[in-house]
């Protein structure tokens, strides 16, 4: 009688035992209003992510960066912006494209989490731009920074990580992308600082 209680009893501690180990981790506390942790890693491998996903992740925005690039040289004026994934060569940085009233064009690397000037680079100007002028952006009414500023509000909120410049008649107009919660959001800025579309 006293080996079969035994038997049992271990049975149960067993079988208890084993179920507790089945039982998941406690999840770290989350704030009121949010969805509990996932399973998932805390820091994503931004290799994996979209553009717009990483871009969003970074500590200098990209008029924080433009700001850099623009102080590198006398009255240049920044006027293509690209968000730069890390690889092998650099980190995850800011591509800007700065011009100058001599025709100058110098592409500066921007480091995405520290703001700091990493890489330095003259660029022909014709390669880049075919139908604009110097003398287009430096009669620009509106400069790139003011059209991020413009988009990023067009697009409610978000962080601006791209844009482009074009010719729009006789002057400049700024196409934008906008990183927002789960998705992108494309803004062009007109020469006078107006939202033309947005995709």
């Amino acid at each position: 009688m006293l080996t079969r209680f035994l038997a049992t009893a271990g049975a149960l501690a067993l079988t208890t035992g084993l179920a507790l180990a089945q039982t998941t981790a406690p999840t770290a506390p989350t704030a009121p209003g949010t969805a509990p942790a996932t399973t998932a890693p805390a820091t994503a491998d931004m290799k994996d992510m979209k553009e717009f996903q990483a871009a969003k992740l970074t500590k200098i925005s990209l008029a924080q960066a433009i700001a850099t690039a623009e102080q590198q040289g006398d009255k240049g004026r920044a006027i293509d912006a690209d968000f730069e994934k890390a690889d092998s060569k650099n980190p995850t940085h800011w591509s800007i494209k700065v011009v100058y009233p001599d025709g100058k064009l110098v592409e500066y690397g921007i480091n995405a989490d520290t703001g700091a000037l990493y890489k330095t680079e003259n660029q022909p100007f014709e390669r880049y731009f075919t139908r604009l002028k110097v003398a287009d952006f430096s009669n620009a009414k509106v400069s790139l920074k003011d059209a991020l500023a413009i988009a990023e509000k067009q697009a409610g909120g978000g962080k601006a990580y791209e844009a482009e410049v074009e010719r729009e008649g006789s002057a400049v107009a700024y196409e934008i992308k906008v990183a927002l919660a789960d998705s992108e959001k494309e803004v062009k800025v007109g020469p006078d600082g107006q939202v033309m579309k947005d995709k």
